[in-house]
């Protein structure tokens, strides 16, 4: 006597309960991945909006890519090398966290905030670009690094002809993102051309496309060809 089978309705085979469960992940990925095509800014904390307001807006992508490879995190302006937190940004925190990897393995780095500065590099920066500096040189060390600071500083490190022997707005306007991120990278060295890439050193020059369009978008400018 042959065995029974049940019903055709009552039928589960294993394909069907893997293309059932399948269907999630599908709308997952899909999701993602419009995410992506809109807004990726979205996906990586590292490349959220500025706090300070106006600028160049080629710049400022170009400060959200560099934050993408430095600090890729939660908290980017909070954030210390080794990915630690700090509280207050009153003024550089100034810690010297130890370096676990890679070629300066064993020394430690006072990198701190969205664009990883080391502590002497703030000083200078600031006492020549802070808003709020005087004609003091030790003001500098009590200025604050409170996330707009951190931004405008930066902004005018980058539009700074003279610190990086080129206009780094102008060849950005013209295409030119990798030779770029390689004159940088001396400075930040996780930009793909450094002694330290990471997973998302290859792929910032496309996602410096994205975020430029958006940052023109956001000013009301006319995107690049």
């Amino acid at each position: 006597m042959s065995p029974r089978l049940p019903p055709p309705h009552r039928r589960v085979t294993a394909t069907a309960l893997l293309a059932w469960a399948a269907l999630p992940l599908g709308v997952v990925v899909l999701a993602l991945a419009a995410l992506w095509w809109w807004r990726p800014s979205l996906l990586l904390p590292g490349t959220r909006a500025l706090e300070m307001e106006g600028g160049d807006p080629y710049l400022r992508a170009l400060m959200r890519t560099i934050s993408a490879s430095e600090s890729n995190v939660r908290r980017p302006y909070h954030v210390l090398h080794g990915g630690g937190y700090v509280q207050s940004l009153a003024q550089h925190p100034n810690r010297c966290e130890a370096i676990g990897a890679g070629p300066n393995r064993g020394n430690c780095s006072t990198a701190a905030g969205r664009y990883q500065l080391l502590y002497s590099t703030w000083l200078e920066l600031a006492a020549r670009h802070h808003p709020q500096r005087t004609r003091d040189p030790l003001d500098a060390t009590r200025l604050s690094f409170a996330p707009p600071y951190q931004d405008v500083v930066v902004h005018a490190w980058l539009a700074d002809r003279r610190a990086w022997g080129m206009d780094l707005s102008a060849q950005l306007r013209q295409g030119r993102v990798r030779q770029v991120l390689r004159r940088l990278s001396g400075t930040w060295t996780s930009l793909g051309y450094g002694i330290e890439s990471n997973r998302m050193s290859g792929k910032l020059p496309h996602l410096y496309q994205d975020l430029v369009r958006e940052e023109l978008a956001e000013a009301g400018a006319a995107s690049p060809p």
